[in-house]
């Protein structure tokens, strides 16, 4: 059985303890920000940034209300990225075997700036990013080589409200049921953000879209399920076309 995470953001108090940790395992350097009228810092995750806290002011039933969501990527069960990416190089994305985990490896450095933007372009939470002076791809790697050794994600390890949960997989889900039960009581829209799919599995107190546009899987850009596929296609084909040519 795979790995997951449970992040329970009824429990996130925004401490950021998860994007420091992470941070500071991967020693990525720092980011030059701009104020931009949050309190969420970076605006938005980046080669440096595998994962970011994202603050939501939001009015409801008349009250200001803040949605806390620790975004990071869903180490997909069948990862679209990859599937994507396979057809440029077979190896640039990979996913091990005893975890889930969707890893980019050294290889995403010889794929070319459009490849890379078909790839972010299939990935239904908009993940994937590209390191502008390197060529390589970045993203949370599920703290794999953690794993390996019988340690717990860093963000995992850092939390101090119990937001983040790592385990098998079947745990994780009977845990997370567990817990939407609980919050159900107070907060009868919760959900688990699409539990069957993926490896990182959200409780969201409220309606997604409160959260953060790419909190539940969409097609991205707007593209409908037909599009969407064709995009998904479309390295195939092209590979294809050259092997013809060859």
């Amino acid at each position: 059985m795979p790995k997951a995470f449970f992040v329970d953001t009824s429990r996130c108090t925004a401490c950021r303890g998860c994007q420091l940790a992470c941070k500071e395992w991967y020693e990525l350097p720092a980011n030059e920000t701009l104020q931009q009228g949050s309190h969420q810092n970076p605006p938005d995750l980046n080669a440096n940034n595998y994962k970011v806290v994202r603050f939501s002011e939001q009015l409801v039933d008349g009250k200001v209300n803040w949605f806390f969501f620790p975004d990071q990527c869903r180490h997909c069960a069948e990862p679209p990225c990859k599937m994507v990416a396979d057809g440029y190089m077979e190896g640039a994305v990979i996913q091990d075997e005893k975890t889930g985990a969707v890893l980019f490896t050294e290889k995403t450095r010889q794929l070319g700036k459009d490849d890379f933007e078909d790839v972010r372009g299939a990935c239904p939470y908009n993940i994937p990013r590209r390191d502008e002076k390197t060529g390589l791809w970045a993203k949370c790697t599920g703290c794999q080589t953690r794993v390996a050794k019988g340690l717990l994600p860093a963000c995992v390890k850092a939390c101090p409200t119990g937001a983040m949960n790592f385990g098998e997989r079947a745990d994780m889900l009977a845990l997370a049921e567990k817990r939407l039960a609980v919050v159900k009581k107070d907060f009868p829209r919760a959900t688990l953000a699409d539990p069957d799919s993926v490896n990182v599995i959200y409780l969201l107190q409220d309606e997604p879209s409160l959260y953060h546009a790419y909190s539940v899987a969409q097609a991205p850009a707007g593209l409908n399920r037909k599009e969407f596929l064709a995009r998904l296609a479309a390295p195939l084909t092209r590979t294809v076309e050259r092997l013809m040519r060859s």
